[in-house]
């Protein structure tokens, strides 16, 4: 049984619902350590003064806030201690919304929200409410002397919490240059084949059927390391390389063609392969026949 994080209650007008908070989500990737290249000492992180190259005990470092004019506000714990939210014990729903209002980029972290004591059955009230009505609790809770926002999604027999990045935490589009919303100068046959690509590309999500590759590859060299007492050389994973004299100038509806081509290729392939094999079992039979 994993550890519960928080315990409180989801409140949403005078209700409340008993809960406890539980990581949805584990990092599953390669913890890499720094060794010394000489001695594969290990290589561990230093408190150092920019200026002097010395280094210096934690005692003696205070939090600053640089301003625009180059000056810091410095602030003591004991300033920063006061000014941290208030601990609450309640996931207060402020408002419910349409779940497609609510943008990937926006999108944090999931926790599972599990009921706890005797709150089974107003659990399942909220959940089964919010899902037939297809909306989303957007509420704020203080997690970690944090204050969050964040989205109350039911997901199957769970409600889960999802934290939400504040509006300011997102970087402005402004200045990257995306072309207009709407056709704009695109061709109606480049998107039916667009839209013909995507059809044939489309399935049901199978989020099982997806790994990490990075991290089995990285597994996969080491156990070969092991394997070899550490005296085989392995090569490592090269990057491809990317084609030489490339034109800036794309043929949109050249690769949807190529695309949609490619996407009927193996059923070609298959039969061409079928032909082959009759073929050359053809030519083995009277290979047989003069031989005797």
């Amino acid at each position: 049984m994993p550890h519960a994080i928080w315990k409180g209650a989801i409140s949403f007008g005078l209700v409340h619902v008993p809960v406890s908070l539980y990581p949805a989500s584990e990092e599953s990737g390669i913890d890499f350590d720094w060794l010394d290249k000489r001695s594969l000492d290990p290589v561990g992180y230093k408190r150092i003064n920019k200026r002097t190259g010395r280094e210096i005990s934690a005692d003696q470092i205070v939090k600053g806030i640089k301003q625009a004019d180059g000056d810091y506000v410095v602030l003591s714990e004991d300033e920063i201690r006061e000014a941290y939210p208030k601990s609450t014990q309640t996931i207060e729903i402020e408002t419910f919304v349409k779940a497609g209002e609510i943008s990937f980029t926006q999108l944090e972290k999931p926790y599972f929200l599990a009921p706890i004591g005797k709150g089974e059955k107003v659990y399942a009230l909220l959940r089964e409410a919010m899902r037939e009505a297809g909306v989303i609790g957007i509420a704020r809770v203080v997690m970690h002397t944090k204050e969050r926002l964040a989205a109350l999604v039911p997901d199957g027999e769970a409600l889960m919490l999802n934290t939400i990045r504040w509006a300011s935490e997102l970087r402005p589009r402004d200045a990257l240059g995306f072309p207009a919303a709407g056709k704009g100068k695109l061709k109606d046959g480049e998107l039916k084949m667009a839209r013909q690509l995507i059809g044939d590309m489309t399935s049901a999500w199978k989020p099982d059927a997806y790994e990490d590759k990075f991290t089995a590859a990285i597994h996969a060299l080491a156990a070969q390391r092991v394997k070899a007492g550490k005296t085989e050389k392995v090569l490592p994973i090269e990057a491809e390389a990317a084609p030489e004299g490339a034109s800036n100038v794309v043929d949109l509806t050249e690769l949807l063609k190529q695309s949609l081509a490619t996407r009927k290729a193996p059923t070609t392939a298959k039969k061409a392969a079928g032909k082959a094999a009759t073929a050359e079992a053809a030519g083995k039979k009277t290979a047989r026949k003069r031989a005797a």
